[in-house]
């Protein structure tokens, strides 16, 4: 019998344990990285980037039917429950406005801000819910790949599209065109603010997962300087995006972002308030030991909210929100 990851939304996939035969019947080059672990248990190193890259392929697979993915060597390689997390619940912000229907087809454009080669929030948010994604992101490489895993995986290549953000110092600008409208926005933004905090949060991963202190660490499993830190960190990329999506303001009817520490919350509230947000809410979220959260924030008032949903989902597809 499976146990349940209560913790997880509850339409989230993997709410369960990892069932390692299903998944290694599904992705074959998933099992000679698979062990008994001390518990009695089928598990694999997740200390070990290519077992890690290998399971998200297999449960991509598995659950998602993408038939084709692969990262750039030293690019992010997620933990896809906890980023699955995050798009279930940026759909239920959409069914609270929509008559507690979760709004689907591609009709729904969603921004993903920060898109990275593995491209999963797309994967995922479309997948699951039928939704169209830009991907935005300042590494052409990164652009590059998730551009590749959408064109040879049949399901994705209509729906997904990438943008290269050309001008780092933007976020929203050079990316949003005039007139285009969009759903939601989403991004998980560099946590560190320099490569030497970026590289003690490793060792202490490393740390984490029982490993020798001596031993040198994989920088989060991959990952490039713009996935992991950026001047000002965490903190100040999201106060960048809440100013700019002032200039946006009618143009997006939520917009959310990732937020790794609860310390940095009464400061991204600040920014809101300044900002003149007429709504914003943060959600919890969990998996195992890790609590993360996202702040979502809206200009729209609750009755353009209503016209929105009216005029963009009311005679569109829905699914049910269970």
């Amino acid at each position: 019998m499976s146990v349940e990851k209560q913790i997880l939304h509850p339409r989230n996939l993997h709410r369960s344990r990892y069932d390692f035969p299903q998944l290694t019947e599904s992705c074959p080059e998933l099992k000679p990285f698979v062990f008994i672990n001390p518990y009695g248990d089928e598990s694999i190193d997740f200390s070990n980037p290519q077992a890690v890259k290998i399971l998200n392929k297999a449960l991509l697979k598995h659950f998602y039917g993408i038939s084709s993915w692969d990262i750039p060597e030293n690019y992010l390689c997620p933990p896809i429950p906890g980023r699955a997390d995050y798009i279930h619940y940026l759909a239920d912000l959409l069914a609270d406005i929509n008559g507690g229907d979760v709004p689907a087809g591609d009709h729904i454009q969603v921004l993903d801000i920060g898109v990275g080669a593995n491209c999963i929030y797309p994967i995922i948010g479309h997948q699951a819910y039928g939704w169209k994604f830009v991907g935005a992101d300042t590494d052409k490489k990164a652009i590059s790949s998730a551009t590749h895993i959408a064109a040879v995986n049949a399901s994705l290549a209509p729906h997904l599209t990438f943008r290269h953000q050309l001008n780092k110092g933007f976020i929203f600008r050079g990316i949003v065109k005039p007139g285009e409208l969009f759903d939601l926005t989403l991004c998980n933004p560099p946590f560190h603010a320099s490569a030497e905090e970026a590289r003690m949060g490793s060792q202490r991963k490393v740390r984490n997962l029982g490993k020798q202190k001596g031993r040198v660490p994989i920088l989060n499993f991959g990952g490039q300087q713009a996935e992991l830190w950026c001047e000002g960190g965490e903190v100040g990329f999201i106060r960048k995006m809440i100013k700019e999506s002032v200039e946006i303001s009618a143009q997006c009817c939520w917009f959310s972002t990732l937020v790794s520490k609860s310390a940095h919350l009464s400061m991204v509230y600040d920014a809101l308030d300044s900002a003149g947000a007429e709504q914003v809410k943060t959600i919890d979220m969990a998996q195992g030991q890790k609590q993360s959260r996202f702040v979502a924030w809206t200009f729209l008032s609750k009755s353009m909210q209503a016209d929105w949903s009216k005029k963009r989902w009311a005679t569109q597809e829905s699914s049910p929100q269970k």
